[in-house]
């Protein structure tokens, strides 16, 4: 529960987590969703290699494509316009639905779909440092890590590799 109430500021005006009793069932529901979205991200990122956590146990791309549309699917919603006196019109979905699970699986769903289906998906990445399991996107052409201190974990792993080399009479020297 703590955890999805710790999200609730990326959640508003969409769920409202305050309402949402976390239960296995939900946690598994998330669980399944979280492997159909990865299965999706390593597709993305290929011909690179996917995640070092997902490389030998992804789910089936039409497997992770149909149980992401069909979670997508469980809540039901209505297109709605909204325009501003001064503004331009905009379209939102808003839910009709009153179940705040339902709500709050579909809603991480569709934002998975707004993802690979949007202009960021060509800048995803799997992070190249050793035992890291995130995907990222990309800031700039060089980026190979999702974070500082992977990088400094792949850095210091590279100059480990190296100085074992040496040690072991491989090809480096001393």
């Amino acid at each position: 529960m703590r955890r999805v109430q710790a999200q609730g500021d990326l959640l508003t005006g969409h769920v409202p987590v305050e309402g949402i009793a976390t239960d296995e069932d939900l946690r598994l529901q998330i669980v399944e969703l979280r492997r159909a979205t990865r299965a999706l991200f390593a597709r993305a990122v290929s011909p690179a290699p996917p995640s070092p956590a997902d490389a030998r146990r992804l789910m089936p791309t039409d497997q992770a494509l149909a149980h992401l549309n069909a979670v997508a699917a469980r809540e039901p919603v209505a297109p709605r316009l909204d325009w501003p006196r001064e503004g331009t019109p905009v379209a939102r979905i808003f839910s009709t639905g009153s179940d705040p699970k339902v709500l709050l699986v579909a809603t991480l769903a569709r934002a998975a779909i707004d993802f690979l289906s949007g202009s960021q998906r060509e800048r995803l990445r799997a992070c190249t440092a050793p035992r890291c399991v995130r995907y990222f996107v990309q800031g700039h052409g060089r980026q190979e890590w999702c974070k500082p201190s992977c990088g400094n974990r792949a850095r210091a792993a590279r100059h480990y590799r190296r100085q074992r080399m040496g040690t072991d009479g491989g090809s480096a020297s001393s």
